[in-house]
């Protein structure tokens, strides 16, 4: 089974945090505290200065789920790590358990189940409840795929090429629309060639 993955050019990445910007207004999250998706620039002001956006990964082995004593984490059939926050009990064994993304957060400092529930990026997937549901979108944001739709992140950044995927044939689909990542390669100038950019079903390249 193919996996959805990110990859975020770091040779076109501006440090614009449009994605940023895009993740917390789609999913209503406030700014101030959560982050569910960051630009982190190393060498800053320096040679070789690179920006790269960073968010959950999405591991096809999840350290989170394998520490997490409540078993609150699940992986989707296209390998999307989501978790539920009715089982969380913030411990924040997660976090620790995460130290290259850090991406599990909580809405506050605390001790053990001080801090309040986990919160992560979602691939823009929802969570266990119902798709499109009040109670989903309060807890996790709006469910993209569900909807046929590529991740906000993806979609919102110009050139639209900066967000590429490693899966090979990852398809989501619903009553009326559908999304596939295409497996093939295509040119990429000196650099060699680089993984397709993620497109709408009707886009993508069998």
């Amino acid at each position: 089974m193919a996996r959805a993955k990110f990859l975020c050019d770091a040779e076109r990445c501006i440090e614009c945090n449009a994605c940023v910007t895009a993740c917390k207004n789609e999913h209503e999250v406030p700014w101030g505290g959560i982050n569910r998706r960051r630009v982190v620039t190393i060498q800053d002001g320096k040679p070789g200065e690179r920006s790269i956006s960073v968010a959950c990964m999405h591991c096809s082995d999840a350290p989170c789920m394998a520490v997490c004593p409540v078993d609150c984490f699940y992986q989707t059939e296209d390998g999307v790590v989501l978790h539920s926050k009715d089982l969380c009990i913030g411990c924040g064994y997660c976090f620790y358990a995460c130290p290259p993304f850090g991406a599990p957060q909580y809405p506050q400092a605390g001790n053990f189940g001080s801090r309040g529930k986990m919160d992560k990026c979602t691939f823009c997937a929802g969570g266990p409840e119902e798709n499109h549901s009040q109670a989903e979108f309060a807890k996790y944001g709006r469910n993209r795929l569900a909807e046929g739709k590529l991740p906000i992140c993806a979609r919102c950044v110009r050139p639209r090429r900066f967000w590429r995927a490693t899966a090979t044939k990852c398809r989501r689909s619903t009553a009326n629309a559908s999304w596939r990542v295409a497996s093939v390669q295509v040119p990429g100038g000196a650099g060699g060639a680089r993984p397709m950019k993620l497109r709408r079903a009707a886009d993508a390249v069998s």
